[in-house]
């Protein structure tokens, strides 16, 4: 495959509703999505950053800045024989997977169309449906939170997953425990805590959660480690896990005894895999995390939780949840049930709304490898 162009855009799309995280609120979603035509296909690739570096040190703009001015100029007008060959081209960049990932990840979607088969089927994945858990942003009070627990679990999702922070967390969780005896639920901390934290984090031991997620500093494993000898409740790791080594590590260490497998966070499908063959070879379930993705990344988290070890409910929420129009089509739908159809037309499986792209795009660049050969 040749890549012949890359088309890089900036949408602003504005979410139904703010959504809270101990990070702060966030309302309008600075979103990049990478198009790119390969031997006359186009396939499409999103950036999952933030807009600010809260959740790891990259955000939107540092994401164009390296797309545009390092990992471009690597690939346009390479010939390349699959898209796990992408990673080598771009290894001597440092960090950065988000943007990595945004343009492997449309090169996944490029091979699949070419090979005429599903991105499902060339990631080696084996589910028709996969089962829909949802988070919940901070809310305004308990009674607030168990309201909205109820209206999600009547749209049939599988699990909830409530955001927390200190100050914020055991009188909420009690409130949604006590209305809601025998849900899966789990509680996410995005590193609001830290090691002198532990005996009021082991006061969730009493609600019988599914998972307690990334508690404590973004980058520290080894703090983890230390908890989770002193909880019972398993420990998720999210923002510590960016590569397999990580994760090699972090279960060695007993850190975690469940892997969040984000897209972006990890550079793309192929380190993706990896963390997922790791993970299954030590018997520790994975599921997909969200990035409040548009229907673009929503599709590729969809691909990626066919995988045979995404054994628990993910954070591939429907496209209304979120948008009041998504820029795909169809939009992402769950069923009654909890779960996500899976396509199977090739590729991503969904068609991109280019008009509605056009319309909430807020800049663009585009690189043509005829026009830079000799360059």
């Amino acid at each position: 495959m040749r890549i012949e162009s890359i088309t890089l855009r900036e949408l602003g799309m504005r979410l139904r509703f703010p959504f809270e995280t101990s990070f702060g609120v966030t309302q309008m979603r600075r979103i990049l999505l990478v198009e790119m035509i390969a031997d006359g296909v186009t396939g499409w690739g999103e950036v999952t950053t933030a807009e600010a570096p809260f959740y790891n040190y990259e955000t939107t703009d540092t994401a164009w800045h390296i797309i545009s001015d390092f990992i471009t100029p690597l690939l346009i007008g390479k010939e390349v024989r699959t898209a796990t060959d992408i990673p080598s081209l771009v290894s001597k960049i440092r960090g950065h997977q988000m943007a990595k990932a945004g343009v492997e990840n449309a090169l996944w979607d490029i091979e699949a169309q070419q090979k005429n088969i599903s991105l499902v089927e060339l990631l080696g994945g084996t589910k028709n449906e996969i089962a829909c858990g949802v988070s919940l942003g901070i809310r305004e009070s308990p009674e607030a939170l168990v309201n909205k627990v109820a209206e999600e679990l009547g749209n049939g999702y599988q699990r909830i997953k409530l955001k927390i922070k200190p100050g914020k967390d055991v009188e909420f969780i009690a409130a949604v425990r006590k209305q809601f005896p025998k849900i899966q639920l789990s509680v996410d901390g995005n590193s609001a805590y830290d090691l002198s934290d532990i005996d009021h984090l082991q006061k969730f031991d009493e609600f019988e959660l599914l998972m307690i997620e990334q508690p404590l500093q973004w980058d520290d494993i080894y703090s983890h480690g230390e908890l989770q000898k002193c909880i019972k409740t398993a420990l998720c790791l999210d923002e510590c896990i960016s590569h397999s080594r990580h994760a090699e590590a972090a279960i060695q260490f007993g850190a975690c005894r469940i892997i969040n497998i984000k897209l972006g966070r990890v550079g793309g499908y192929s380190e993706a895999r990896r963390v997922h063959d790791i993970s299954s070879n030590h018997s520790i379930p994975v599921w997909c995390g969200g990035m409040l993705e548009s229907g673009v990344g929503r599709a590729h988290n969809i691909a990626l939780s066919t995988l045979p070890n995404f054994t628990l409910p993910g954070d591939v929420s429907a496209s209304a949840r979120y948008w009041t129009q998504d820029i795909i089509d169809p939009e992402v739908e769950v069923t009654s049930r909890g779960t996500i159809r899976v396509p199977n037309r090739p590729g991503i499986g969904y068609d991109v709304d280019r008009n509605s792209v056009n319309r909430f795009t807020m800049r663009q660049r585009s690189w043509n490898a005829e026009l830079t050969v000799g360059a």
